[in-house]
């Protein structure tokens, strides 16, 4: 499933196609996703004007005119591309988007000429309209914790988060209700960075007077850069991810632990090799030499 940055990179893909221009027209050519449409789905998006397309999470919010705003989920597998004038838009990297029509579900035609196509083989994609006023007490928002790109991530508040934790490190960071967006991949790839094991209870990275520890200032250091980078290399291609031009992220390449099972760790000085563990049914890798 795409993670933060796989998402984000498809934002910034879409946001200059998309923002400021109106729906001319909505086709969807089956009744559902992982869910159905919204009732008079396409009915009530045309016409409308995209003000504003951010990201919650891995959702995709266009907020629109009408005073709703389009909540979009990749799933498993779900892309869009950009087409003009029958044409996709050039990919940054030589990478060709699978375009089989049979999985391309929705189209949404823009005053621009463009259209954005939304491909999803497996269908586990889903997209809902909801009032844009109050938005983030949605039953898909209300529980959701800090963006962990926002300016309100640091230090201070992961020991907000895991004062008295005495869940693994690894098990915490993949808590939406605490940090919402975090996925297996990158959470995975800032614990080795900040040289902390997933094995460690949370609890330890805030002090008796319940501060910040070094290791938790070292830990909000590696998971802001490991996304921001994530996102500059635009994400991962694991299995299905695109970005929004087709091309493929390549984040991949500069995996430090994430499924390199036996493989030397790559930290300077470390002679460690990177092991395999299951926690809560998903693989944690990880260096026993350098991550304690």
């Amino acid at each position: 499933m795409p993670e933060l940055p796989e998402v984000e990179t498809v934002r910034r893909g879409l946001a200059p196609a998309m923002v400021g221009k109106r729906f001319t027209r909505v086709e969807t050519r089956r009744g559902d996703l992982r869910i159905p449409f919204p009732d008079r789905f396409a009915e009530r998006l045309t016409g409308r004007r995209i003000e504003a397309l951010t990201r919650r999470a891995k959702y995709l919010l266009a907020a629109l005119d009408g005073g709703e705003t389009l909540v979009m989920h990749l799933g498993m597998s779900g892309s869009f591309r950009v087409e003009r004038d029958g044409e996709t838009l050039a990919p940054r990297f030589h990478n060709e988007r699978p375009k089989l029509a049979a999985h391309d579900h929705v189209v949404f035609a823009l005053d621009s000429g463009a259209r954005v196509v939304y491909n999803d083989p497996r269908r586990f994609g889903s997209m809902i309209l909801a009032p844009t006023r109050g938005l983030a007490e949605h039953p898909l928002f209300r529980d959701l914790g800090v963006e962990p790109l926002s300016a309100e991530f640091d230090a201070a508040r992961l020991a907000a988060l895991f004062a008295g934790a005495r869940t693994p490190l690894k098990s915490a960071l993949l808590d939406q209700k605490r940090i919402a967006g975090l996925g297996n991949i990158y959470v995975c790839e800032a614990l080795h960075r900040a040289r902390l094991s997933p094995l460690r209870e949370a609890g330890t990275l805030v002090d008796a007077k319940g501060a910040p520890t070094r290791s938790a200032a070292a830990l909000a250091k590696a998971i802001r850069e490991v996304l921001e980078e994530a996102i500059a290399a635009g994400g991962s291609t694991l299995r299905d991810h695109r970005q929004a031009d087709g091309a493929l992220g390549y984040f991949q390449h500069a995996f430090a632990v994430y499924d390199r099972e036996g493989a030397a760790c790559p930290r300077p000085r470390c002679r460690g090799t990177i092991v395999r563990i299951v926690q809560n049914g998903r693989s944690s890798f990880y260096c026993p030499a350098c991550q304690k």
